[in-house]
């Protein structure tokens, strides 16, 4: 089958996405797929792989902005990932052709547009090229915070999913909050499975020697991001309550990149300064050794739409602590984690009883495992593969991307353009034509 799979994070980013995307890609290509995958790449073409777009560093964001390039080739299906320019440009040109399209929803926009600026920005920008008719009010209200901003970006979601012929949504979670917009397209829970674990250099004991933590010393560790919407706080102010009952016990940040300060200030309001061992992204392949390190994996965030990390610790053997309580459900087996409510005394005591209490905390080990074992690699290729031989055809006249198109070329006919793209009349004429991409 060829497929193209389409994402605006490049592969080293150290985040959820891209782990999500370079792990489907990567069992698709084992099991004998023709996979090219579009991302932002380098802006040098010797450095670029196939399929790379030229890109470049956003300030002090830890992604890369890539040119609005869709695919090149013929693919059967093409699976779009984000709603950036390549993501939208990606959802075009499958509707302009007729090729099936998967989107898988990996971000929550809503929440995640308190936070970060851009995300409104490039939610205008996804709305015009996808034909919402929207006025300098409606953009008014994408850049500012409340009711008229969560409108928008519900439009969005509705237009995104008319112009979709399936959506994954990583969790039930992410489910039943697209359901509102998914109309008659066809919702499939599919989550991330997490990688096997495998031996590193990085043994318990060596590791924590190297952090400076003691032996015995309790450990929480929480993996990923320390800025404002994984609720830090919430953390620091639970790792203050574990205190209180196991004084040894320490906590480590590790993939704190930005707002490091931010996290510092709250660990000294709330005492724990000395504590704490704030660390910075490391590759993939390290980062089983802070699993076997740890002692419990203290999640405080309620804003992801899957949690890959919670699989991910669940499978080193590794019981988690979450507050919530929409991803308690495990994947493979449906059995829940632990979960409390999102207060520093409730998360703290959670903590506290995995940490001392030795056969509850042997019972959410052993169903971690069983549930990471269940929901295999290999269980989620073949349902991925069946969900791509099951898409039906798409007709070009009955999208509304494709209608939108053609009122745009309407629009223009009267300017000259190049040739449509799939002519065979050259690459003068393929680069022109992607020009109105």
């Amino acid at each position: 089958m060829r497929i193209a799979h389409v994402s605006d994070s490049h592969l080293t980013n150290p985040e959820g996405v891209a782990t999500s995307v370079g792990t489907t890609v990567a069992l698709l290509r084992a099991a004998g797929h023709r996979v090219v995958l579009h991302c932002p790449g380098p802006l040098s073409r010797c450095r670029r792989r196939p399929g790379e777009v030229p890109s470049l560093s956003v300030p002090t964001r830890p992604y890369r902005l890539a040119l609005p390039r869709p695919p090149s080739a013929p693919v059967d299906v093409v699976h779009v990932h984000t709603t950036g320019p390549l993501g939208v440009a990606g959802l075009r040109w499958a509707a302009t052709r007729g090729v099936p399209t998967v989107l898988t929803w990996h971000t929550d926009l809503v929440a995640y547009a308190e936070h970060y600026p851009e995300i409104p920005i490039g939610a205008a920008y996804a709305g015009l090229r996808l034909g919402l008719r929207w006025r300098a009010g409606d953009l008014w209200a994408l850049a500012h915070a409340g009711p008229g901003r969560q409108a928008r970006l519900a439009a969005l979601g509705r237009t995104l999913l008319a112009h979709t012929t399936v959506l994954i949504a990583p969790s039930a979670k992410t489910a039943a909050m697209m359901a509102t917009m998914a109309g008659r397209t066809p919702v499939v829970v599919l989550p991330t499975p997490a990688a096997s674990p495998h031996a590193d250099a990085d043994d318990r004991r060596r590791l924590r020697a190297r952090l400076g933590i003691p032996a015995d010393a309790p450990v929480l560790l929480a993996v990923g991001r320390a800025t404002p919407e994984k609720n830090p706080e919430l953390l620091l102010a639970a790792f203050a309550q574990v205190r209180r009952e196991l004084p040894a016990a320490r906590l480590v940040l590790l993939g704190a990149r930005r707002h490091r300060l931010a996290v510092r200030r709250m660990a000294r309001r709330y005492g724990v300064t000395g504590a704490l061992h704030m660390l910075r992204p490391v590759p993939r392949h390290r980062v089983g050794g802070y699993y076997r390190a740890a002692d419990v994996l203290a999640f405080a965030s309620t804003t992801d739409t899957q949690g890959l990390v919670l699989a991910e610790a669940e499978a080193y053997g590794l019981p988690v602590a979450m507050v919530d309580t929409l991803l308690a459900g495990r994947p493979g087996t449906g059995t829940t984690r632990p979960v409390a409510e999102p207060s520093p005394a409730a998360f703290g005591a959670l903590v506290t009883r995995l940490l001392t209490e030795r056969e509850l905390r042997g019972a959410v080990i052993r169903d971690g495992r069983a549930a990471a074992t269940e929901w295999s690699a290999e269980r989620y290729l073949a349902e991925l593969v069946k969900l791509y031989a099951s898409l039906p055809p798409v007709s070009v006249a009955g999208t509304a991307i494709g209608k939108a198109r053609r009122g745009d070329a309407e629009a223009r006919s009267e300017r000259p353009v190049g040739p449509a793209p799939g002519t065979g009349r050259g690459c003068s004429s393929w680069r022109s034509s992607m020009r109105r991409w």
